[in-house]
């Protein structure tokens, strides 16, 4: 049987390559691939990662695509108005803070941030990377009232508490766990940040629960905590 031969390979024009690369890329126009990202956070509920975006069956084009228009992943993920979900600096997530302060018209609060998720960094990169949210406000030059800051507070403390307990806490829980560590705010204290009005601790087991959501646990409808 005769050998096949192999053809040699062409010489390649540069100029001729460079132009082709062009009109390859000239096939989505930047405001188009701006569009997908957005489109694609928005299903994912989160800025998409390029893995994130090459699985995503509506996305229509790949990942490269972006980045031979955009230099980078994050790059156009910005240009998108999406924040990068890596990387982020104390000054960058400060700035975040200041932009969607002043589109609101007043201190953003950490429901403002959760219904902006995948334009915006999660709350709870706020609370790991400052300590909490209000920390981050006032580092962005934000005025924290202290009936603000003192929410703040319980619902950490109600967020550490219920970790340890596995559940929600109750308010004999609270005062149980007041008596054995006198940094936690009593729970009276507690009870009258929300006015002492009917359901006040059940208002606060929500809180907790919404951020305990945030920080990434699982929350039963019996209250128990995973």
């Amino acid at each position: 049987m005769a050998r096949r031969q192999s053809r040699p390979i062409p010489r390649i024009d540069p100029a001729a390559l460079a132009e082709f690369q062009a009109g390859i890329r000239r096939r989505y126009t930047d405001a188009q691939i701006l569009a997908a990202l957005r489109e694609s956070a928005e299903r994912l509920g989160r800025s998409p990662t390029m893995k994130e975006f090459a699985a995503d069956p509506q996305a229509a084009m790949h990942p490269q695509t972006v980045i031979e228009h955009f230099g980078t992943w994050n790059a156009a993920k910005r240009a998108a108005g999406l924040m990068p979900r890596r990387f982020a600096t104390r000054e960058e997530l400060a700035a975040e803070l200041r932009r969607l302060g002043e589109e609101l018209g007043r201190t953003p609060t950490a429901q403002d941030i959760k219904e902006r998720r995948g334009t915006m960094p999660s709350a709870s990169l706020y609370w790991h990377t400052f300590g909490s949210l209000s920390a981050a406000l006032r580092e962005a030059g934000f005025d924290v009232a202290v009936g603000e800051e003192r929410l703040e507070r319980a619902i950490e403390q109600g967020s550490a508490l219920a970790r340890r307990l596995g559940r929600l806490p109750k308010f004999g829980d609270w005062q149980a766990a007041r008596r054995a560590d006198a940094s936690l705010l009593t729970e009276w204290q507690v009870y009258r940040l929300f006015e002492a009005r009917r359901g006040a601790w059940a208002t606060f087991q929500y809180l907790v629960r919404e951020r305990l959501h945030e920080e990434g646990a699982t929350v039963h409808a019996d209250g128990t905590v995973e």
